[in-house]
């Protein structure tokens, strides 16, 4: 599976658990830390922590490890790292104050197909 179809799994798994304006940007012109952020909110605590923890279950599913998983507990900004494509799962507040889409805005978008990404 290409990184391609990685981020449209995990595209997917945020979907499943509502997960908001989910979108995904092509890290490796502008950035030498990953390839990709794939990057979405939720509405509150209890969601965000079910969309971090779908990408995870899924991941595993597929046998990609997980290297590391930061700020599960308070739930404000989930880091889920899969080295080649970092996951940013954000409390709807926090998204729109980091703007990471905006701080990164060199990036060209990458196309998924989920129901609700702008």
């Amino acid at each position: 599976m290409d990184n391609k179809e990685i981020i449209q799994q995990i595209a997917n798994a945020c979907d499943d658990k509502r997960a908001e304006d989910i979108v995904a940007l092509d890290m490796q012109d502008v950035s030498l830390m990953t390839d990709y952020f794939l990057i979405c909110h939720g509405s509150n605590e209890r969601q965000v922590q079910a969309i971090a923890r779908s990408i995870k279950d899924t991941m595993e599913e597929k046998d990609i490890i997980i290297q590391r998983l930061e700020g599960y507990e308070q739930a404000r900004w989930i880091l889920v790292d899969l080295g080649d494509i970092v996951c940013h799962v954000f409390h709807k507040e926090e998204r729109s104050y980091y703007n990471l889409e905006r701080l990164w805005g060199d990036a060209s978008k990458v196309e998924l197909s989920v129901g609700n990404n702008g």
